[in-house]
Formats: C-alpha cells, structure tokens, sequence
C-alpha cells in the first residue's frame, strides 16, 4: 500500500501483550493487565486523533509470525499509528540478539518463540515521518540488560516517535497482577486532562511519577530526544497550540510541521550588545529577526556551548527590556532549559526548568498549566540522572517544587518522594529537606 499516495485517513491502534516479568515467583511486570487497562482508554483519545480507527489487542500470543502479521496489517494504514508493547525483553545468548517474549518463551528457544526486536522497526520504517508512535512499558531479563546497557538505547524506527521505559532485571516487583506506574500514569494523565495532552508531556509526567526503579532505561534518551526533527500530526499539533504553549516551548527549538518556526507573539528585540556572529562567521539572527531556529540548529548540530550563549545573551537582553518575570523572560529561560537537556545536561536542564516554575508560581496566574508544565520538564529531567548524588541533591529541590504547586495531583509529590528515599536509602548521607 502507498502510504504517502491519496486515500482515506484512518487509523490504528495495536496493543501486544507479551511475556510477563517474574522474579522469585513476584509479578513484576503483568502484560495483560496492562493491555486490559489501556484498551479501555478510546482510540480515539489514544491516537490524539478523531480519524476513523482500528483497534487490535494481542494478548497471551505464542506464535512470532502472528504478531508479525498483525505489525505488517497495522504499519499499512494510512492514518495516524500507535503500537503499544508489554512484557518481557530476552536475549539470544549466542546472537546477541534483543528478542520481545511472548507467553511460552524459554530461554532455550527464544529464536523460535519469541520476537526478534528488529522486525518491529522493519516493518514500521517504509511509513511517513509524524505518523507513528511507538509507547513501550517493558522489563528486561538478565540475558537482555546487558545488550541494553552497551547500547544505551532501544532503537525502533527513525521515521516512529518511541516513548517508553525498560526497568532492569531484579527491581521490587509493584504487586501482583497490577498495572504497571507508567502505563497507569499514562492513563490517567489521559483521562484527567480536558484537552488531551501531548504525548511527549504524557511521557514526562508518566516516567516522573512511575516510581521507576534506579537504573531504568527511559526513552526517548537525551540523544535521540534532541536529534527530532520530523513533523508531527496535523491533527495532534492543532489540537494542542493554544491550550499547551508550554508543552511547544520544550519542542520548540524545532519546527513542529517541517515549515517556518512559529514566532513569538511579539517580536523578539535584537540584543545590544550581542554578537553578530558565532564561531564560523554564522549570523546569530535569522533575516525576520528570531533567533530560535538558527540556535536550534546548533545545538542539532553539536555546538551546545555556543546555542547555550546565544540563548544567554537574548535571555538576558529580554529581562532587560520586558522583566525577569515576563512571559519573554520565561520562554527564553524554558529555551535554555531545553538546550541543556539537549545537551545531556540534565542537573542543570532540571535547575532551570525548576527556576521556571518557580518564577511562574509567583506571578499572576500561578497555578496554570504553565507552571505545571515547567514542573514536568524538571521531573523528566531529574529521572534521566543516574548519579546518585546528583539525584538526591536534585530530587530534594525537586520536591521542595513540586510541593508548592497548587494544582498537581498530590500523588505526583509522594512518588517523586518514594523515588527519593530510594536513592537516598542506597548508600548517601540524606540531605537536608526543603
């Protein structure tokens, strides 16, 4: 089927529950429950999307090729695409190759029984760049996790968006039978929301308040998060703008559609002083005036100290003219918030964003989406630290945050802190609290 050819936008929703995670006969992770409880959510609401949908559930299949067929049905649809998988990652000991579980998969037959992990982004890599999710809520056993780690990452697809978390071998289990933090979180970000989220503040806010166990791989990673460059569906972005302009200001250090950048509703004032040109004789403004994309191609390209003191000197130039507490003032300190998560400095990408909310709950309107947003790009950032130090001297700040928030859910607060206690407990002095 030509996907990028006319016909009518209908979509697909395809959920697989693979194998379940076990450790000393504990539930860690149960697939199916994790199916049951996400179909229940509207495809439609899944998707972001009000085009005509498909839905697939996968659940207790032992045959690969079965799946298989099923992948291949769902990346021909024409429409928008999300692909959920749960269960068990596995490995072949001799290949080295990452396998997804099904029900049935021993460890002497898992080229036979379970899913090699390349197949799903054979089949999802012909299918146009904006269309495709790919959620992952997965374990990984002792045979995998070393694969994961020499990695870094879980590749899929470059033309799929990949949002997920794969916890290590051996983390406490969470209670038998239940839905796993993330797909729960997910959830019900989902069903709380009047205006359906993003999806890429659903996974900050899913990952932040999961209560992930130490060590967890959450993707997309800062690489590959800051590598994005495709377009996003139309329906998604237009759902969005004006109820999620914070959501956009973490993303919008790139285009959203593959056009122009949007500008702020006001000009952005050249700085004076500032510099005319980088390293490499590059103009540090583009022709109408706004600097972001031209900053954001740097940082693309690498050149993160020289995007962070752009970002710098046009922040700076902003509070100057407009206050410290404008709505300029905060988006440019938002932008370097993101430039430093590109960057895979995530302390600092985690302080600003806190500085944010902070500045936010002090002026008008402080207990708005803008402040809530802020705070989950701070918890997303604190989750990819792996330091303990790091994580303990962060989270303390964190939690002092996200307690002032007027409007968050009071289970986010307990979990950032049971994430807390557990990195305090492995071996640091605890700091003072906040």
């Amino acid at each position: 089927m030509d996907l990028n050819g006319p016909g009518p936008q209908r979509g697909h929703v395809l959920l697989i529950a693979g194998d379940v995670a076990v450790r000393r006969r504990a539930v860690q992770l149960a697939p199916s429950a994790n199916l049951a409880a996400l179909a229940m959510v509207p495809a439609s609401v899944l998707l972001g999307s009000e085009v005509p949908t498909d839905t697939v559930c996968l659940d207790g299949t032992r045959d690969p090729n079965t799946v298989l067929a099923r992948l291949r049905s769902a990346a021909a649809a024409p429409g928008p695409l999300l692909v959920y998988l749960s269960g068990r990652l596995t490995a072949d000991r001799r290949g080295r190759r990452l396998y997804f579980a099904l029900a049935g998969t021993t460890a002497s037959a898992v080229r036979y029984t379970a899913v090699p992990w390349e197949w799903l982004g054979g089949e999802l890599r012909r299918r146009p760049a904006g269309l495709t999710t790919v959620l992952l809520d997965l374990a990984a056993d002792r045979d995998a996790w070393p694969l994961l780690r020499e990695s870094g990452s879980l590749l899929v697809s470059p033309g799929a968006q990949v949002y997920g978390v794969v916890c290590p071998p051996g983390f406490a289990a969470g209670g038998d039978g239940t839905v796993s933090g993330y797909t729960r979180q997910w959830i019900d970000q989902l069903r709380r929301s009047p205006v359906r989220p993003s999806d890429v503040q659903l996974h900050a806010l899913a990952a932040g308040a999961a209560g992930l166990p130490p060590g967890a791989l959450v993707l997309p990673t800062a690489r590959e998060l800051g590598m994005r460059t495709g377009p996003v569906p139309q329906q998604q972005q237009q759902q969005h703008d004006h109820h999620h302009h914070q959501q956009q200001q973490q993303q919008s250090l790139r285009p959203a559609d593959g056009g122009p950048q949007e500008h702020p509703t006001r000009p952005v004032p050249r700085p004076d002083p500032a510099p005319d040109a980088v390293p490499g004789g590059d103009p540090a403004v583009a022709p109408d005036g706004d600097p972001r994309p031209y900053i954001h191609a740097l940082a693309s390209s690498g050149r993160h100290g020289e995007a962070a003191l752009l970002a710098r000197a046009w922040e700076e130039y902003v509070r100057g003219v407009y206050g410290g507490s404008s709505a300029q003032a905060m988006e440019w300190a938002e932008i370097r918030a993101d430039l430093a998560r590109m960057a895979g400095d995530f302390v600092l990408a985690a302080r600003l964003w806190m500085g944010a909310c902070r500045v936010r709950l002090a002026g008008p309107g402080g207990d708005g989406p803008e402040a809530l947003a802020a705070a989950a790009g701070a918890v997303y950032c604190w989750t990819r630290l792996a330091e303990r130090a790091a994580v303990v001297e962060v989270g303390v700040e964190l939690v002092g945050v996200l307690r002032a928030l007027p409007g968050l859910d009071p289970r986010y607060l307990e979990l950032a802190r049971a994430r807390l206690s557990a990195w305090e407990e492995s071996g640091l002095p605890r700091p003072a609290r906040t």
